[in-house]
């Protein structure tokens, strides 16, 4: 097994793979956080191997992570791209095995 962890920081409306596509390993776990005040409102986007972002999960409000596990979930690039007013930190901690 091997763990990769990425910090990125975005500015404003910025966009960039935060965890590349597996070669040999297989992912079976991964978590991706921004790193933010509880209070404060942050509108994130995450895409599946989609860059220009036409399917989109987003990390908004109270939600700052996302995290999935299990031998089936998706293989592609992450992309994240910072929506809000200010330079946002990235946290991404993947598993493969």
């Amino acid at each position: 097994m091997v763990q990769t962890v990425c910090t990125k920081l975005l500015s404003i409306g910025e966009k960039a793979i935060i965890l590349e596509k597996p070669n040999i390993l297989h992912r079976i776990f991964f978590s991706i956080r921004v790193v933010a005040g509880e209070a404060a409102w942050r509108d994130t986007k995450l895409s599946f191997d989609d860059p220009a972002f036409l399917s989109y999960y987003s990390l908004n409000g109270s939600r700052k992570s996302l995290e999935a596990r299990g031998a089936d979930i998706f293989q592609g690039n992450i992309w994240v791209m910072n929506q809000s007013e200010v330079g946002l930190l990235f946290t991404a901690t993947e598993i493969l095995s």
